[in-house]
């Protein structure tokens, strides 16, 4: 069973690194994931996340705070509006297409905002 954590935390974690890239793609929730599942398979994958240099403060911030850093979320949001905006006014030309698009965007970003922000210590 131990292989088979290890095998869906690092899915899981490449699902987190693509989300830091692709606006709809959350990246916290799969980083969440791939330490529970390196926690149960390997000590040592669980340990080089927390102190990853970039991806730690994600989970540490996270499990401690429930916090997401101010960047985080600037980044998120831009890269979600940009892309939602593109989607809407050059891709889609169903008027469905775009309201399905605007929900989603409208919940996620409710969704970012309604945790509090990560302060630098």
């Amino acid at each position: 069973m131990k292989y088979v954590f290890l095998i869906l935390g690092s899915v899981s974690l490449a699902c987190g690194i693509v989300g830091i890239f692709v606006p709809l793609l959350p990246t916290t929730p799969f980083l969440l994931l791939s330490a529970a599942l390196f926690f149960r398979s390997s000590p040592r994958a669980y340990h080089w996340l927390l102190h990853h240099r970039y991806l730690g403060g994600y989970i540490r911030s996270f499990r401690e705070e429930r916090a997401i850093p101010l960047r985080a979320k600037v980044m998120a949001l831009s890269l979600l509006w940009i892309t939602s905006l593109h989607g809407f006014f050059f891709l889609l030309d169903h008027w469905i297409w775009k309201g399905g698009m605007l929900l989603v965007s409208i919940g996620v970003t409710f969704y970012l905002l309604s945790f509090k922000t990560a302060r630098k210590k």
